[in-house]
């Protein structure tokens, strides 16, 4: 399989979502300090998102065949079983990384692997889809959480619930990326959470403030595609979405007090749109 091909397979534009989720799933823990174990736990996480889109493609091939010819598996790139293949080997890879950190991490890992697959194999005919997909964000936290502690706080819960009412949101976006508008807007009524919570975050503490305004206005010009519904209006939504996943890490983060490693999260959506310009988030 060539290079490019498994980059697109992958979709490793969107990675340093899955980075941002991994450092605001360990700080909402209580994480004092990052060690090799810091380096583990992000390496797992990378597998189990490459896997997971690889396997997604494994799964949607039939599909992508009629509305996505240009994706790697329909052009001939590279074949259903090949993709199969890698995708299973990189999730198995991912659980053996958090099995060697700890039995519950293991635990969320294989909890994270099963919904990963059950995704990927009925997100299609499912409606309750964008569900499972913010259960695996959320699992993202937890498996984080439980690297560094196994009495998960309230705020490790708090986080994870605004990460699946987010996800909920960006997921139903993303289900109508083909059919070239949005149907019914009711379930973007998720992505109002977190905006709500953030705003009473920054109530509390001004410096949140910052990551809430950027959060905010950033869910704003992803919206404003929605609402114009331009061609490539949607896709575009969708990947600004994604991006602003760290957004959502960020001001989270800066909830907690701990404003360095906030900024470093925002790092993470810059990162994420530099490299979605090269290799398509969707």
């Amino acid at each position: 399989m060539k290079l490019r091909t498994a980059l697109r397979l992958g979709r490793v534009s969107n990675l340093p979502t899955v980075w941002t989720n991994t450092l605001a799933g360990a700080v909402l823990a209580g994480a004092g300090g990052f060690g090799p174990q810091f380096a583990l736990m992000l390496l797992a996480f990378s597998l189990f998102y490459t896997g997971g889109m690889f396997l997604n493609d494994a799964f949607d091939a039939p599909f992508d065949a009629v509305e996505r010819p240009e994706r790697p598996i329909p052009s001939g790139e590279v074949s259903g079983r090949e993709v199969f293949g890698y995708g299973t080997g990189l999730i198995g890879a991912g659980v053996a990384l958090l099995a060697w950190i700890g039995v519950a991490p293991a635990l969320a890992g294989l909890a994270l692997a099963a919904a990963i697959t059950f995704y990927d194999w009925n997100h299609k005919k499912n409606l309750f889809s964008p569900v499972v997909m913010g259960l695996c964000r959320v699992l993202v936290y937890v498996g984080a959480g439980l690297c560094t502690t196994l009495a998960l706080p309230s705020a490790l819960w708090i986080g994870a619930g605004l990460m699946l009412c987010y996800l909920i949101g960006l997921t139903y976006v993303a289900k109508q990326e083909n059919l070239g508008k949005v149907e019914n807007l009711w379930p973007l009524v998720f992505l109002a959470a977190p905006v709500a919570y953030g705003a009473w975050l920054a109530a509390a503490q001004a410096t949140t403030g910052l990551f809430w305004l950027l959060f905010s206005g950033w869910m704003l010009v992803a919206l404003w595609f929605l609402r114009r519904r331009g061609k490539g209006d949607i896709p575009r939504a969708v990947v600004s979405l994604i991006a602003g996943i760290s957004l959502l890490d960020a001001m989270l983060i800066a909830g907690t007090g701990s404003v360095a490693l906030a900024v470093l999260a925002l790092a993470g959506f810059g990162v994420t749109l530099f490299f979605q310009r090269y290799i398509s988030g969707t």
